[in-house]
């Protein structure tokens, strides 16, 4: 049996290099657990979800505001989302059976219409609402962004919805401010 030693002019052997992964790969990872997240997420909330637990999100009933517009609910206190009949939109403050409430110090900014050259709209208090300075673009449905500031420098809370004006088939309101359970 033979042994082998290393001599003077015998070079050592190199060893493989580590495999780095380049970018892309990094990239693809990133990518891929992100997917996995975004749909991993609301598979868990439903199966932690208690059906009598309605409060505070999508299930709870609709409420309709007292001049007949749409509820956003993401802010405290809740406004109503009314378009006018010269197309305008009036802001109300409501409470959480939709009766009207004196104003604070809200800051409310409206961008919708069209996608391709959106309309910002501005508000003056009027009395106790706020009223745009300009008419919401006309159509039947269009995407609405509604910005909100409860209080000055608070967080931003962003309501996006569609302003769809026709008639709802199954409630007194318009689409937008529909308050039955049909799919919208």
């Amino acid at each position: 049996m033979r042994l082998r030693t290393k001599t003077k002019n015998q070079k050592p052997k190199k060893q493989k290099p580590m495999k780095i992964k380049t970018k892309p790969q990094i990239a693809l990872t990133a990518i891929t657990a992100v997917i996995t997240m975004t749909f991993a997420n609301p598979v868990i909330a439903e199966e932690d979800h208690g059906h009598d637990d309605h409060k505070g999100h999508a299930h709870e009933k609709k409420i309709a505001g007292p001049n007949g517009g749409r509820v956003l609910t993401k802010v405290e206190p809740h406004l109503e989302f009314f378009v006018t009949k010269d197309h305008k939109i009036q802001i109300t403050a409501v409470d959480d059976k939709g009766k009207a409430i004196p104003l604070a110090a809200q800051f409310v900014r409206v961008i919708g219409g069209s996608r391709s050259k959106p309309t910002s709209l501005s508000f003056t208090k009027k009395d106790n609402t706020l009223i745009s300075d300009k008419a919401f673009p006309k159509g039947k449905n269009l995407p609405v962004v509604v910005q909100v500031k409860v209080k000055p420098g608070a967080k931003t809370v962003i309501e996006k919805f569609s302003l769809n004006l026709s008639d709802c088939p199954g409630c007194d309101y318009l689409e937008y401010a529909c308050t039955c359970d049909h799919d919208h």
